[in-house]
């Protein structure tokens, strides 16, 4: 009887032991895991450990590495991702520094050399004084133009521009637009016109001055660019609960390498002749920036020789 009573004795103890050292081995096991999950945390979140977080302990019976890992791998998705958008910016910033420089010196240089010019004599001579002054002065209205255009640019894109939208008549505003620029489409004998069918007058909800500027800026390309002697077309497409506006000329159209660039800062198809018309070459980048400010869309397509077509949408009144 006492043998049995020792070996129930030594059973039982044998269990409590066995449970307490569990117990105690769990206990570390979870706190130290825990503290190296802790540490992990750290170094790939960037916001702190809230207090229930901080005493948060370790379920044993999850898979914890396979958690960590996917965290971990996540957090470096996450990390290439964002090295390649900051090399990407980088390299688009110093892009950007290195075409604003480059906009900005060619009026700067040509005021320069006109005032130099009048100032060691020339302003003295009939021939050229009146001649160099309006130079210089056409050059300070370009430089004036460049200067508008980025803060136009950097309003947009900070969202500090505020549309006033309201439903106004598509066609009314096209034919403002016609008007203000009759005369730059005569001086090139290029005929300003509606397409086929373009005779219905929708209403429109958007901004109505931002919308001026994106219709002034896409006919105004197109009498600056097209053809002389050809003509531009605006035309008017239902959607559904949209409307879809294009622009359209017959001019030299763009080459295919050109399309996706169109709407980039500065980009000229062909810079000496776009520079000699003049511009800032920010026109089509402030004008995909106001319909996208409309949370729209704006395309171009184009065939060298045949001419070039932007379309953008509006939302329906």
């Amino acid at each position: 009887m006492p043998e049995a009573i020792s070996w129930g004795m030594v059973v039982l103890v044998g269990i409590l032991v066995f449970t307490i050292a569990y117990l105690v081995v769990l206990f570390y096991l979870r706190k130290y895991i825990y503290r190296k999950i802790k540490l992990i945390y750290k170094s790939i979140h960037k916001h702190k450990l809230t207090p229930e977080e901080k005493n948060q302990t370790v379920d044993v019976k999850s898979d914890i590495m396979e958690e960590v890992e996917k965290e971990v791998a996540e957090w470096a998705d996450n990390q290439a991702r964002e090295i390649e958008n900051l090399k990407s910016w980088q390299e688009y910033r110093r892009k950007f520094l290195g075409d604003i420089s480059h906009e900005l010196k060619t009026p700067i240089f040509n005021i320069q050399g006109y005032l130099e010019t009048l100032l060691e004599g020339g302003v003295y001579d009939k021939k050229i004084n009146f001649k160099y002054l309006k130079r210089a002065a056409k050059n300070v209205e370009r430089l004036n133009t460049i200067v508008d255009d980025l803060d136009a640019i950097s309003r947009l894109e900070s969202g500090q521009l505020v549309l006033e939208i309201h439903p106004f008549d598509i066609r009314e505003l096209a034919e403002e637009v016609f008007e203000d620029l009759e005369i730059k489409a005569l001086k090139r004998k290029i005929k300003l016109a509606f397409k086929i069918g373009a005779d219905h007058h929708y209403r429109v909800l958007a901004d109505r001055e931002s919308i001026r500027q994106v219709l002034m800026n896409l006919v105004h390309n197109s009498i600056k660019y097209g053809q002389q002697g050809g003509e531009t077309k605006v035309g008017f497409y239902d959607m559904d609960k949209y409307v879809l506006v294009e622009v359209a000329d017959n001019g030299l159209g763009i080459p295919e390498e050109h399309l996706n660039h169109v709407f980039d800062r500065f980009y000229r198809v062909d810079k000496s002749r776009s520079r000699k018309q003049g511009g800032s070459g920010l026109g089509l980048s402030i004008v995909k920036h106001i319909i996208e400010a409309h949370k729209q869309t704006i395309n171009v397509r184009s065939t060298v020789k045949l001419g070039s077509t932007f379309g953008f949408t509006l939302q329906k009144a």
